[in-house]
């Protein structure tokens, strides 16, 4: 894989009538019209969910790397793939649908596969602090849908949001802690209010392209192979 691409992440179930893959689409869009040069990777988790850690896997996981076998390495090959993936990119964007209140499965599967002891986390043996990232801190950009509004920080349903608070713990867990949201909301209505609620989406996307590209030129960076 080239380095620093920009790495995109779709979750969605549904392929021509989802809204955060429309969504992230916009952003590589919008982010390769205005740099043709960029390197774009795709991790699609929807349509190709990543196999559910087994005992083989937390056996690997748990096994110092010197003394792991050829199976052993084998069980870890998806982690490792995945956990790449994050590390050579420069900007990570993912778009995770509500489901049930939480992430598809899928996603869970994928954060999964990346949180591994001793690679993207360590134990400090500090009862105070007992983790420690790994991972470098990288923008992350989390688009978002879900059928009705009311998950957002300060309403009626926030409480009902295990979907947010979960993908930002997770990630900043192993190091991304430079999250933004982009939320769609009243999808199950498609009404006026959704069509309100997926145009400021667009525009946020578009806003924040600007703005990591921006980011991105004043500190010399970019996402050219």
């Amino acid at each position: 894989m080239k380095p620093k691409s920009l790495l995109v992440i779709n979750a969605s179930g549904r392929v021509t009538r989802s809204v955060t893959r429309h969504l992230t689409q916009r952003f590589v869009d919008r982010w390769i019209g205005l740099d043709d040069g960029a390197a774009v990777t795709y991790r699609d988790v929807g349509l190709e969910p990543p196999t559910a850690i087994d005992e083989a896997w937390i056996a690997a996981g748990f096994t110092e790397d010197h003394q792991r076998t050829p199976e052993m390495r084998e069980a870890l090959s998806t982690s490792e793939a995945l956990i790449e993936e994050i590390e050579n990119a420069r900007v990570v964007v993912m778009g995770v649908p509500m489901y049930n209140f939480g992430m598809p499965a899928a996603m869970k599967a994928y954060l999964d596969q990346i949180v591994r002891v001793g690679r993207t986390f360590a134990l400090t043996g500090d009862d105070s602090h007992p983790y420690q990232p790994l991972l470098e801190s990288k923008p992350l950009v989390i688009i978002s849908a879900a059928g009705t509004s009311g998950y957002e920080p300060g309403g009626h349903s926030e409480h009902l949001n295990f979907l947010d608070p979960h993908l930002r713990a997770v990630m900043a867990f192993i190091g991304l802690d430079d999250a933004a949201f982009v939320r769609v909301v009243f999808e199950e209505q498609q009404d006026g209010q959704f069509k309100r609620s997926l145009s400021a989406a667009e525009a946020q996307v578009d806003a924040k392209v600007d703005e990591l590209l921006g980011t991105l030129a004043l500190s010399g960076g970019g996402l050219k192979p």
